[in-house]
């Protein structure tokens, strides 16, 4: 079986600046997710398992738009504001994913800025963050952007703000759609838990060996 884990020959990439992508990623929140969805779905009258199909990566209104292509603008924005309703106070289980102090650790220890970039809203970001003990010194949430993931725009809007020209940061993302985001804004991306990125990793821990021998 090939070793998956990062080539410490490999030539390194002008890394200046890591963006972190948040549930999934750094926050093991797929079981309030999920029971958010379901519990919204049924009040909607939308597919519940179709809705969680579409949903990893990407805000609560474009996820809506795909299960309900048939609400108007402002029933968008109930049926979203209805969902982060259900979101916000459900943090009795969320846990940082493995790998999660020891990335952060690394990224310290090199000096690298870091931002996580999410399409949670701020008050949900805050509270998974602060759930895990994440201080996050930079933010991106969705309200920060005019469009969400997969678009680029929330990680170019993350590296103007650390002001770290975009080839220069590595995104780290789990799902497709904030891969297809990382992509779009020229950056090179490490796919973690499950995803498949432009690097040879498959953890939070093999993207800070790769950034230490990238370094």
């Amino acid at each position: 079986m090939p070793d998956d884990r990062p080539d410490p020959a490999r030539p390194p990439l002008p890394v200046r600046a890591v963006l972190l992508d948040m549930d999934g990623t750094l926050v093991d929140s797929h079981a309030a997710v999920e029971r958010a969805w379901r519990t919204w779905a049924a009040a909607w009258g939308a597919d519940a398992d179709a809705t969680l199909a579409v949903s990893p990566g990407r805000p609560a209104d474009q996820t809506i738009r795909e299960a309900l292509p048939g609400l108007s603008d402002d029933e968008v924005s109930r049926a979203a504001a209805d969902q982060l309703a259900l979101q916000y106070d459900d943090l009795a289980d969320l846990v940082a994913l493995p790998g999660t102090a020891a990335l952060l650790a690394t990224l310290d220890e090199l000096g690298l800025p870091w931002a996580v970039v999410t399409s949670a809203d701020p008050p949900l970001a805050a509270a998974r963050l602060g759930a895990v003990g994440i201080d996050a010194p930079v933010l991106v949430t969705c309200q920060d952007v005019p469009v969400g993931k997969p678009d680029p725009a929330p990680y170019l809007h993350a590296a103007a703000l650390l002001g770290v020209p975009p080839g220069q940061c590595l995104v780290v993302e789990d799902a497709p759609a904030g891969v297809a985001a990382g992509r779009a804004a020229g950056m090179p991306v490490a796919g973690v838990h499950g995803a498949v990125g432009d690097l040879p990793t498959a953890t939070l821990a093999d993207v800070a060996r790769w950034l230490r021998a990238a370094t």
